[in-house]
This record gives structure tokens, sequence and C-alpha cells, in this order.
């Protein structure tokens, strides 16, 4: 209800009181009466009203659009748009898109996501460029009524402003890594680590996993170096790795890889070089599947992209539909998953089983419908 109501109300008391004479008391009796109605009805209307539009309402699934949208263009982001599209057609999603074109900028990947959500997108699966601050996007866009996952990579410190995580536990995967390396050299003599951009939070976990095996050898492996923010592309990789080989190549016994581009170029470049250094890489780019199979890759450490667009894209639409999380922002861990020889041609079905629980466990631990 609202003023004019209000005004009519009034119009109906006066009339009937029509030839008296109103004390004062009575005249404030009726305006104070008068106020809360009035305040009453417009407070009724603003709690209807809907601040976040459609977004903020409750989706049919065919309703829900989803953008999945990475920092830029990377080769370990490009299984999200076939899982995407496996998503649509599985749980019925009205449409899921892939848009890496933010260029590994925050504000423009800020950009993208705003024309996005003018184009009608309700729901985001985001890489943040910037953990260290891309909470503020994560809130901005709940502001607004949107549904919000974490893909990929979570915040920067304990927070997570998105409805969940669902990310690679980066420091997990690289203690499994560097335990491999270990093994492979024989457990002892030279590492050396080469991994992303030296400021991201992921890599600073990825360094202290690496860093925790080494520490288990109790002194029989030596770190010798830690190359970071070589992850950029791969002819940056590739210069690194033989700038390295060229100036320590003999007292290196072994080299543990967490990030993409890395571990690409030290399997081709160990390789070609000839030399006794055992690599393990991360991810299944078919260059490192291929050492795997042929030994020149002592393994690999495979992270789960496919599931975290499909699960992230399943979450996303339950959560537009009226689910909640149990736990808002809660962490949860895609998978990591050691491949060597003698399981480079089945891996894939664990990752395939991962991905399965991944869609049971949104079922019965986090979510609540």
């Amino acid at each position: 209800m609202k003023y004019p109501i209000g005004s009519a109300f009034l119009g109906a008391v006066l009339q009937s009181r029509k030839g008296s004479v109103m004390r004062p008391l009575v005249r404030v009796g009726l305006a104070v009466a008068l106020v809360a109605l009035v305040t009453t009805a417009t407070a009724c209307t603003r709690k209807s009203e809907n601040p976040g539009g459609d977004a903020a309402k409750t989706l049919t699934a065919d309703k829900v659009k989803v953008a999945l949208v990475p920092g830029g263009a990377h080769p370990y982001f490009q299984p999200w748009r076939d899982a995407g599209a496996k998503a649509k057609g599985d749980f019925g999603i009205g449409e899921v898109s892939y848009n890496e074109t933010a260029g590994w900028e925050q504000t423009k990947q800020n950009d993208v996501l705003t024309s996005m959500a003018a184009q009608g997108y309700n729901a985001f699966g985001i890489f943040g460029v910037a953990p260290e601050n891309i909470n503020a996007t994560f809130e901005n866009l709940k502001r607004q009524g949107f549904r919000v996952g974490s893909l990929a990579s979570c915040p920067a410190g304990n927070t997570n402003s998105a409805d969940f995580c669902l990310s690679t536990d980066v420091q997990e995967a690289a203690y499994k890594a560097a335990k491999a390396a270990v093994e492979a050299m024989g457990g002892q003599g030279n590492l050396v680590h080469l991994t992303g951009n030296k400021v991201d939070s992921n890599t600073q976990r990825r360094i202290a996993g690496v860093q925790k095996a080494v520490d288990e050898t109790s002194g029989k492996v030596k770190l010798l170096d830690t190359i970071t923010d070589i992850d950029k592309d791969l002819q940056t990789a590739q210069k690194a790795v033989a700038d390295l080989l060229a100036a320590k190549g003999t007292q290196v016994n072994g080299i543990v890889t967490t990030a993409y581009n890395p571990a690409v170029a030290a399997a081709g470049g160990v390789k070609t070089a000839g030399l006794p250094i055992k690599v393990i890489a991360i991810d299944d780019d078919p260059t490192i599947i291929a050492g795997v199979k042929d030994g020149s890759v002592a393994a690999t450490v495979l992270q789960n992209p496919v599931g975290q667009a499909y699960i992230g894209s399943y979450a996303l639409m339950k959560l537009s539909g009226g689910c909640t999380m149990k736990q808002p922002g809660v962490i949860v861990d895609s998978g990591s998953f050691v491949v060597i020889k003698t399981n480079a041609e089945t891996y894939d079905k664990d990752r395939s089983a991962k991905t399965d629980s991944l869609k049971q466990d949104f079922d019965s631990k986090y979510l609540s419908c």
C-alpha cells in the first residue's frame, strides 16, 4: 500500500467527524496512526522489490545463463568450453558460454563480467586474474543478485566471497609432484622448481608444497632453485629452461614443474639436451603425455579443468534454482592425479570418477535444496 491509500483513510476519518471539533490529542493520535500506516505500507512495498532483478529470482534450469570466464587465453582452460557445453546438455541449462577475452588484467576481466551481465547472464564461474582483489568482484556480482563460483583458483587469504570455490588444492598437487620427483631421483640430489607468477597466492602455495616434500628428505634432496614468472607463454618458459640447462644442467638431477608452459618447455628441453634429468610435469598436454609414455618424462600431476567447469556450472544452476550453500564460500578440491608410465593409458578414468563424485558431494554435502 502507498500514500494515496493513507489519504483516503484520512479523508474517511475526517468525514466521519464532520460537524465536531477535533481535540489536539485526537489530531495527534490520528497523525501518528497515518504515519504508521504509510510507513508500514511503504515498507511492505520495498520488501517485495527485487534489487537483483531477474538474477535474484528462483530460476528454472532453462532460464539460467552461465558465463565461464578465465582471466585470459591459456591452454589450461580450453577444456572448459566443451565441459560447459556438456553441462548445458546434461542439466538442461539455458546457456553456458566461455569467454577468455579479459587479457590477464583484473580491470579488463571486470569489464567482461559487466558486459555479460548486461547481456542477461545471471551465473558466473570465474578464474580471478588477481586473487588478492577478486573478492571485491565477487561481492559486486552478488550484490546484484548473481550466483558466483570461483573456479580453478581461490582468493588469496582465508576469505572466499563467492558462493563456493572449486579448485585444485594446489599445495597438495605440488607436494605430490615433488614427492614423485624425489622418488624418481632415487631420494637424493638437486631439484629445481619451475612455476608461475610469483605474486599469485597459488604460486606461493605451490612453492610451499614443493618445500614440504624437500624438507621430508632431511637434507638428502636440495632445492637448487625456484624459478618463477615463466608461465606467461611457451616462449618465455622455453627460454627459462634453456638458460637453466646451459648454466646448471649438469648439476640438476630433477625438475618439478607446477605450471603448464614450464612443464611443456622442460619436457621438450631436457629431451633435446639428452641430459639425465628426471622431469615431473603438470597437466596433460600431448607433449607431456607422450613423454610419460616414452619415459622422457618421469611423471605428471594432472588437475581437473573439466570437472571444474562441468560441476561448477551444475552448482551455479542449482543455486539459481533456489538451493543454498550449507557453508557459504566453501572450498572444494577438484582433484589431482599422479600419472606415470603404467597408468598413462587409463588416467582419465580416475579423473572422470572424481568428477562424478564431486557432483554427489555437492548434492549431499555442500548444497541445501
